[in-house]
């Protein structure tokens, strides 16, 4: 990944890389550990979380080592202004794209206030345009949320976090909380896909605080 000097802006959509029509490249047909399809549809039931927390190559690998209930992950580029970026444009902080992973999800196997217990611990989410050394807008905390019940839980997921994490000596969360919709999940190149498992020894730049975040904080009919 890479190290910026200067202090990250999100540009605004007239500054932002106009992107394209169509992406420049594929994606594989199969996860690589769970052998399901990344691309969907996917079958009835399941359901879609969107996260940003940093390098997207630990970030889905924490999601797809949970022992049940997780159909398939995959990483992209989200929140952001460019039509289907390349890995370059999204590091060069001019499309307005966060790395992302999409985490399609059995909800009765795995609730969503799981999911977000793993990326709440799973990184810093006080750090603004950063993860630990790596620098800019690309590596910003984000939720994208699906659905109503998603939007409360998360909210709710995230008070309960920022009470724990204040009581610990941390700041105020910086994760952008925001609906999926109007905010186009584009898939990453093939190589990125899956890249710890591939690439076992690879970087990994995920590191949480060592804060538990409290599950059940979501509205009970939330």
């Amino acid at each position: 990944m890479f190290l910026h000097s200067r202090t990250p802006q999100l540009p605004t959509p007239e500054q932002a890389l106009r992107g394209r029509p169509e992406p420049t490249f594929t994606v594989p047909d199969r996860h690589t550990v769970l052998g399901t399809p990344l691309l969907g549809p996917y079958p009835e039931g399941l359901e879609i979380a969107d996260f940003g927390m940093g390098c997207f190559w630990g970030a889905e690998r924490k999601f797809w080592q949970l022992p049940a209930g997780v159909y398939t992950t995959l990483v992209g580029y989200q929140g952001g202004f460019t039509e289907h970026p390349t890995y370059e444009e999204a590091c060069s902080g001019l499309t307005g794209h966060t790395e992302a992973v999409r985490v399609v999800y059995d909800p009765s196997v795995v609730s969503y206030e799981r999911l977000l217990q793993v990326f709440w611990e799973s990184h810093n989410p006080t750090q603004g345009f950063r993860q630990g050394n790596d620098v800019g807008t690309q590596y910003r905390s984000a939720i994208y949320t699906h659905t109503p019940a998603q939007a409360a839980t998360a909210t709710a997921s995230r008070e309960a976090y920022q009470k724990v994490l204040t009581g610990s000596g941390y700041g105020t969360i910086t994760t952008e909380l925001l609906p999926a919709e109007g905010r186009t999940f584009y898939p990453a190149e093939g190589y990125h896909q899956q890249y710890l498992d591939k690439n076992p020894a690879g970087y990994c730049g995920i590191g949480g605080t060592g804060v538990s975040c409290p599950i059940g904080v979501a509205p009970a009919d939330g």
